[in-house]
């Protein structure tokens, strides 16, 4: 596993970001944050934290999957329920450039921060929130997770099998793309800030997010008003394109265009195929797709992936092999984009954890801090804001801190 990146001043130096997120959607967007050079202050309830930090595999007493989603964090434990918590919260809010809440569509209300308070007290914040359906619509106070999202948004509607179930994605998709998504607005609202001086209200839901991500699936279905039909590994609007079957596995095979298909023909031996009229053009091929599929099958069989990998990347035809995470954090390609890093957890050891996917040239992203311990930083953070040593006493004896 390749060495941490040397610390670099990132794009988002000198943002201050209050994290109000828990479990993957909101921790995800926080921790992007905190990559590119933010200060992000996680606020945890105390005694128990982020429900995340008890979840998944525990190595030496501590979580893999927390630690996935919460570098590059300070950790604040502080009770939101009594009224000493809120009232530093509202201190922390006013130096503070982002407050990012993944609560469902009434909670900050609740605590006497709705959004007419904050942009009358705070005009200058950049308030960033995640919740399943919107904070608008009659769904708007369901609770939701990544399984429904991909459920209602159409996602899972359109993967699987033919004469199979839906099937949703293994990876909380939803939650990551609603995560990004918010990562972007709030960079964005940050750069409208310093235009204008105001803050911004950013919101993301995990459905809006999956259905954005549609693409030509839903192109297609308003140019045609047909709904798109589930078709497994093979591409729903092109062809040849998919998985092969080699001499020992598959081969993921993508020859996008009728030019990239002549040419993967022709690194087979087969361009003749093009003069039979099943298989003509694009239109054609896919309505004879199982006849094709089986005369390409019964050459690619006769070599290895690795063979035909080499053979068909020398021929510029797009290809790859179906890899396990194993393979993939083995690939030498995946070690030079550094896309697995190691964090320093002192008694807790080395933790590996995914890298960067944005690579910046002048202000990259770096592990500016280690996975924080639950209000690890708590008495520095609450001393920042000129809390004495009894006043600290006092909030521990309370239970705010």
């Amino acid at each position: 596993m390749p060495d941490t990146p040397p610390h670099a001043e990132g794009a988002l130096q000198g943002i201050r970001v209050i994290d109000l997120t828990r479990v993957i959607s909101g921790p995800f967007c926080t921790q992007m944050l905190g990559d590119h050079g933010a200060e992000v202050i996680k606020i945890e309830p105390p005694g128990r934290g982020d429900i995340v930090r008890s979840q998944g595999n525990m190595v030496n007493g501590f979580s893999w999957y927390f630690a996935q989603f919460n570098r590059n964090k300070r950790s604040l434990t502080l009770d939101l329920r009594q009224e000493e918590g809120k009232a530093i919260l509202i201190r922390l809010l006013e130096d503070a450039d982002v407050l990012v809440e993944n609560f469902r569509p009434g909670v900050m209300g609740k605590m006497g921060l709705d959004d007419a308070t904050l942009r009358e007290r705070f005009p200058h914040l950049v308030v960033g929130r995640i919740n399943g359906f919107g904070s608008t619509g009659p769904y708007r106070d369901r609770p939701a997770y990544d399984f429904i999202a991909q459920a209602m948004s159409g996602f899972m509607g359109v993967n699987g099998p033919a004469d199979g179930e839906p099937m949703r994605a293994a990876p909380p998709i939803s939650d990551m793309v609603a995560s990004q998504n918010l990562a972007f607005g709030i960079s964005a609202a940050l750069v409208r800030r310093e235009r204008t001086g105001q803050g911004e209200i950013v919101e993301t839901a995990l459905t809006n997010g999956l259905i954005s991500m549609m693409g030509y699936l839903a192109a297609e279905y308003f140019a045609t008003g047909e709904v798109p039909q589930r078709t497994g590994n093979d591409h729903p609007m092109l062809y040849p394109y998919g998985l092969f079957q080699a001499s020992d596995g598959e081969v993921a095979i993508a020859p996008s265009n009728d030019i990239m298909v002549e040419r993967f023909l022709g690194a087979l031996d087969m361009r003749s195929l093009l003069d039979d009229e099943r298989f003509a053009d694009n239109r054609r091929r896919m309505a004879n797709r199982e006849a094709l599929r089986e005369s390409l099958n019964r050459v690619i069989e006769r070599h290895s992936v690795a063979e035909w990998i080499a053979h068909l990347n020398e021929a510029g035809v797009p290809c790859g092999r179906v890899q396990n995470l194993r393979e993939t954090f083995e690939d030498p390609q995946v070690q030079a984009q550094q896309m697995a890093l190691e964090l320093d957890q002192g008694e807790h050891g080395k933790v590996p954890t995914t890298g960067f996917p944005v690579k910046m040239s002048e202000a990259p992203a770096a592990l500016h801090h280690p996975v924080p311990g639950l209000g690890e930083h708590s008495e520095a953070i609450l001393a920042e804001l000129g809390l004495s040593d009894a006043e600290l006493a006092e909030l521990r004896k309370k239970g705010v801190t």
